[in-house]
């Protein structure tokens, strides 16, 4: 199969437009250089548009539309309170008309106020209503998500809510149509990619991992995990990847052990900023002008980071990184990366 037979079929799916596409496919010059090499490009899935841009935005194109086949009025998503997902869901149902209720989890118990920023300041923007939970994520903040959505269907709302079975396929058909983009745009540079890196437990480097089988493509896509989930993050991608090939009619199938995914880079905790964490979004961003999130894309970068420093490549290799989004949530963090830059020097933080 070719990358137009492929996007044929992606292009026969339900579809509500929202993204900026393609996003651009750009030379880290300056960063490739300061880490040592090999020559790093940036996917900027940060410039999709929609309150900030970020992979939600082109998730959110084929989720959307499956709620409009339904006939839904209200949205009922739900994630922390500083949650990329949360944030381009409510910007989507407000573009499109929907209500949309957020069930945003604290982290820990306790009623302090929640301080109206980064991404909730957001949320509050463009219209969303929300309430708190005290749960963790997982299964725990799926059953509250389902709680909530049968109050609302119990006062008449058409909902339809998140759950991970029936979105993360429609999500990550959005990454497979993003894989066609990358090959197409470093065929137009003069290379084929060594390896992707990406943040991802889920849908987004799912997506990616079958577009490049479909493809045949043998290049790794690196999944860099953000988070612990209960289940087991292999299986449940393979899954995902083999409910979207379903939905578009691929015959390809991926198995657990095709899903390359490290959980190496999480600590000290979700959302929690790392040393390796501060220092990738401090080089990115005094060598390029590039900002990623502390969450997800800085992670990902610091193992990026981290494997290149470690040679596990060659010095002509070429490697794109996926800016998934999510700098909103830095104006979330000024207290935490005050405490870990002190005493250092701009140049010095940034590894200059």
């Amino acid at each position: 199969m070719n990358p137009a037979q492929l996007r044929a079929r992606i292009d026969a799916l339900p579809r509500h437009p929202l993204a900026h596409r393609p996003t651009p496919l750009e030379p880290l010059q300056r960063f490739s250089q300061t880490i040592g090499g090999p020559a790093i490009y940036i996917k900027r899935d940060d410039c999709t548009g929609l309150a900030f841009g970020g992979n939600k935005a082109r998730h959110n194109e084929f989720i959307l539309a499956e709620g409009q086949r339904q006939g839904a009025d209200l949205f009922v998503w739900g994630g922390g309170v500083q949650s990329n997902n949360c944030r381009q869901t409510a910007a989507a149902c407000a573009k499109a008309g929907i209500d949309c209720h957020l069930v945003l989890t604290r982290g820990k118990p306790g009623n302090e106020p929640i301080p109206l920023q980064g991404n909730f300041l957001l949320d509050h923007l463009v219209g969303a209503s929300y309430e708190f939970v005290d749960d963790s994520f997982g299964e725990a903040l799926e059953r509250r998500i389902a709680e909530v959505a049968a109050r609302f269907q119990s006062q008449g709302r058409k909902v339809f809510r998140w759950n991970r079975h029936v979105v993360t396929p429609l999500a990550a058909v959005s990454y497979v149509e993003c894989l066609i983009e990358i090959i197409e745009q470093s065929q137009s540079l003069g290379f084929v990619p060594d390896a992707i890196y990406v943040s991802s437990a889920g849908s987004t480097g799912a997506g990616l991992t079958l577009g490049a089988r479909a493809l045949d493509h043998g290049f790794a896509v690196k999944n860099v995990a953000y988070v612990h989930w209960e289940w087991d993050t292999p299986a449940d991608m393979a899954t995902i990847a083999n409910k979207t090939a379903a939905l578009l009619g691929l015959p390809t199938r991926l198995s657990p052990t095709d899903i390359d995914v490290t959980f190496d880079h999480i600590a000290p905790g979700y959302g929690q900023l790392s040393s390796e964490c501060v220092e990738a979004i401090s080089l990115l961003a005094r060598t390029e002008g590039v900002l990623l999130d502390p969450t997800y894309t800085g992670k990902a970068m610091a193992a990026l980071i981290h494997d290149a420093r470690q040679k596990q490549f060659s010095a002509d290799a070429r490697i794109v990184f996926v800016h998934t989004g999510g700098a909103p949530a830095l104006f979330a963090y000024g207290d935490e990366f005050a405490r870990q830059l002190q005493g250092r020097s701009p140049a010095a933080s940034a590894g200059l």
